[in-house]
């Protein structure tokens, strides 16, 4: 049989049961050595009969046993196994980001492609049951994960996303909306949504009329968040033999701006949200999590998992015992004086002669 601790870091408390055994150790060695220092032993059996060293021992035992057994429950200890049938039920979410050389922009820090893996970590983290699937962009757009509930492998391929040069000339978003679109089971009995993280820069490719098509004729939401400075914009940065310079074109510094009238367009094409977050930090996970709450939820696969049994009970139920006997011990012996016997023998021979 094997035993598992699920919160070993709860036996930091020893160190507070040890110093309260040490102090409870010396508060006895105390008393017994002032008393000795004070009258004998045999002079204070006869002046205070009912008095006693070991039972306040006796009681201290049983409190630090008590929190001995409080500490083992804490541990949280598991052995055995129990079978447990999961469901999982939720909406299709495909994220669709913008990898193009505009996304290196550091208007927002560190630049906009990293701050778009953030916001999509933590609407992960928010996530629960929803399938997640992963579209990148610039001038192809390119399925990097189909849907999935497997976050951590998604995660993986999240990270992994890098700028790429564009060979079609600039991102086209509408292509993009189209890939995700086509990753879509199309008997699929849960809602669908598309996420798409940008600068909001095309090139032509008509992302507003894609996104109202693909609404109309397949329900499809459309969230657009958009990342990035729509005023001043930010410049792009270029590595060029280990130095570092800006991107030019035809002898002018390239800057890059958020296009909010574009995003803004393709969320209210595509019967969804537009979420501006230009280069401030956001809850991404609790705008989609509000944003999606009405989307129908279907039944993707059902599991079973093997769980561990609790234990903790146990332990638990020993300290309770322990703090009742610590309760029912007293500190001074029950004795029956001899004069309060010897009156008692009276009485009783007076009511037999009567």
């Amino acid at each position: 049989m094997e035993i598992e601790f699920n919160n070993l870091s709860a036996l930091n408390w020893m160190w507070l049961v040890a110093v309260l055994a040490i102090v409870a150790s010396m508060a006895v060695a105390w008393r017994r050595r002032a008393l000795r220092t004070m009258i004998d032993a045999k002079l204070l059996s006869k002046i205070a009969p009912e008095f006693s060293l070991l039972r306040p021992a006796l009681r201290y035992t049983l409190l630090i046993l008590a929190m001995l057994a409080l500490v083992a429950a804490m541990v949280d200890p598991r052995w055995g196994t129990e079978s447990e049938e999961i469901k999982r039920r939720g909406a299709d979410v495909m994220f669709v980001v913008d990898v193009s050389r505009s996304m290196l922009a550091e208007d927002a820090t560190p630049n906009r492609l990293n701050r778009a893996k953030l916001f999509i970590d933590d609407a992960i983290r928010q996530m629960a049951g929803d399938r997640v699937g992963l579209v990148d962009f610039a001038g192809v757009a390119v399925m990097r994960t189909p849907l999935t509930l497997n976050y951590g492998a998604f995660m993986t391929s999240v990270d992994d996303l890098r700028p790429k040069e564009s060979v079609r000339g600039g991102s086209m978003l509408g292509d993009a909306i189209r890939v995700a679109a086509q990753s879509f089971s199309s008997d699929a009995t849960a809602g669908r949504a598309i996420v798409i993280l940008t600068d909001g820069e095309d090139m032509g490719s008509d992302p507003v009329a894609v996104a109202k098509e693909i609404y109309q004729t397949q329900g499809i939401r459309i969230v657009t968040v958009g990342i990035g400075d729509s005023r001043d914009g930010g410049r792009i940065p270029v590595e060029s033999g280990g130095d570092r310079t800006w991107m030019v074109h035809e002898g002018q510094e390239v800057w890059s701006r958020m296009d909010t009238n574009t995003l803004r367009d393709i969320a209210q094409s595509g019967g969804g949200l537009f979420v501006p977050a230009g280069t401030a930090q956001v809850d991404l996970g609790d705008i989609l999590r509000r944003s999606f709450a009405d989307l129908e939820r279907g039944e993707f696969e059902t599991s079973t998992i093997q769980r561990s049994i609790p234990r903790f009970q146990w332990p638990a139920g020993l300290a309770l015992i322990l703090i009742v006997l610590e309760c029912l011990v007293p500190d001074r012996k029950t004795i029956k004086r001899r004069s309060e016997v010897t009156d008692a023998t009276k009485l009783a021979v007076e009511r037999g002669v009567a």
